[in-house]
């Protein structure tokens, strides 16, 4: 007998991951701060871009994110990196005002939870023009430089932000990074790629929607808030 996917009747804190979930994927913005990482990584290690590359991805991987990974094999520092790879242009996102009165309807709290920084969520959630609705933004640093998908990363928001994980709901894009929030309790769903639009991600990237710790998949975040709203 198939589980059925846990649902939002009493959820009351709602927790987003912020690139290629606040907007949709094919606005490719993150392709920006991937080719900064590429540059960050040749440069500090004196290394070809194809080399850089293949490292880049490899940390990734293995560490949640390249960031992890340099400073553990490389002792880079934090700021330094994240500075580096931040500094795009985030003109490509538009004001998203159907989103953000979705997002108002939502009953209760709304936070975001990122392995990026809080300068970059900012400059994101101010573009979309929905940075009022959030309550906090829990980024990497906050984090103490752990990514998602260490347990200890959602350890540290729940504890930090009081957050009952039994009645909360966590979106996001890549579905490893539901897993721990699914065994803790939350209510999980992936946001998927427009199928009829192009985007820049790795295959392993767009796995698991069929996974069991996914409860919901859409490829439509603005929809699918819409649709809660009027549940």
């Amino acid at each position: 007998m198939l589980k059925s996917p846990r649902v939002f009747t009493d959820i009351d804190t709602w927790v987003f991951d912020l690139d290629n979930t606040l907007y949709p994927h094919h606005v490719n913005l993150w392709q920006q701060v991937d080719a900064r990482i590429g540059e960050f990584v040749s440069r500090w290690l004196k290394v070809s871009a194809e080399e850089a590359r293949a490292i880049q991805k490899d940390y990734y991987r293995r560490y949640g994110t390249t960031m992890r990974g340099m400073m553990t094999e490389h002792g880079v520092r934090a700021d330094d990196y994240l500075a580096y790879v931040h500094q795009i242009d985030h003109s490509p996102l538009q004001p998203n005002p159907a989103m953000g009165a979705a997002i108002a309807k939502l009953p209760g709290r709304k936070l975001i939870l990122t392995n990026g920084s809080t300068d970059h969520a900012g400059k994101v959630l101010e573009r979309l023009g929905i940075g009022d609705h959030f309550e906090a933004v829990f980024d990497i640093i906050a984090a103490e430089l752990e990514p998602k998908p260490a347990p200890q990363t959602y350890q540290k928001f729940l504890g930090d932000h009081a957050v009952n994980p039994k009645r909360s709901a966590m979106f996001e894009d890549l579905a490893r990074n539901l897993v721990v929030p699914h065994q803790l309790g939350m209510t999980t769903v992936l946001v998927v790629p427009d199928g009829s639009k192009e985007v820049v991600r790795e295959d392993w990237e767009l796995e698991g929607r069929d996974a069991a710790h996914v409860d919901h998949v859409t490829d439509d975040l603005t929809g699918f808030l819409q649709g809660l709203a009027k549940g």
